[in-house]
């Protein structure tokens, strides 16, 4: 079976494997793995992506995994981590954590609890919850420290080159005014993806590299893999659909025939 690694940045020299083929079990002592070019999708507060709805959806994105053998990741709200992680059996991430240890924090999100809820890794920075430089580092590490991938978004090509001296596990490179328009980033700016593709691989040349906005069809995700990324980032698209189950199964489709 053809693998990777990737090679934690902690103290106690992780190693995350990413296999490509079919799913498998988990690995004691480490968290499930992921596995070649990624689809993840991101709840965000949509009422259509909120208590029972976010488990019937996370269920339609288990179908489309399974099916087409992609690696789909969901990204619920923190109330809904835990029932979404003990309905299905794919990655499941946090929107958001904080850059505090165990301790007198009132109001912040651990990623120790992240993790107790049944997270996998959580998306940081996104547009819509944007932190500061200093932030993201500190939530790279805690990421790491609590044994949870991280997933950061820059809305830059010269964002995504600091974000990546970081060293977190994957960069989305996603501008904001593209976001939720449905005019696709991989179609409407792909010498964005290029160019910064280019940039960061300059100095992280392990870090996968997805990109979103605006990605809304299969087409849009089969461009985007053409440009050179490992998979996309998708929210309404998926989430505000009439037919979320066929747009994932068409978006998982297309990352496996791009292969």
């Amino acid at each position: 079976m053809t693998h990777s690694t990737w090679s934690s940045h902690n103290s106690y020299s992780r190693q995350r494997v990413l296999l490509v083929g079919q799913p498998v079990s988990e690995v004691v002592g480490l968290i499930k793995p992921l596995r070649g070019s990624l689809l993840v999708v991101n709840f965000k507060t949509y009422l259509e992506a909120t208590g029972k709805r976010a488990i019937d959806l996370a269920k339609s994105a288990e179908k489309a995994a399974r099916e087409s053998g992609v690696s789909v990741i969901v990204v619920p709200q923190f109330t809904d981590i835990k029932p979404v992680s003990e309905n299905v059996d794919i990655t499941v991430f946090s929107q958001h954590l904080d850059p505090v240890k165990p301790g007198a924090y009132k109001g912040r999100i651990l990623a120790e609890a992240v993790k107790s809820a049944g997270a996998e890794g959580s998306l940081l920075n996104h547009s819509e919850r944007r932190i500061g430089t200093v932030e993201i580092n500190s939530c790279v590490e805690r990421c790491e420290e609590a044994d949870l991938y991280s997933l950061v978004c820059a809305d830059t090509a010269e964002a995504g080159v600091n974000i990546a001296r970081v060293k977190p596990d994957i960069i989305a490179v996603e501008p904001p005014d593209l976001i939720g328009t449905g005019i696709s980033v991989s179609k409407a700016r792909p010498e964005l993806i290029t160019y910064s593709l280019q940039k960061i691989r300059t100095v992280n040349s392990t870090v996968k590299v997805l990109c979103g906005a605006g990605i809304t069809t299969s087409e849009d995700v089969s461009k985007a893999i053409e440009l050179g990324t490992e998979g996309v980032l998708v929210a309404s698209s998926v989430v505000k659909s009439k037919n979320p189950d066929s747009v994932l199964s068409d978006m998982a489709n297309a990352i496996a025939n791009a292969k």
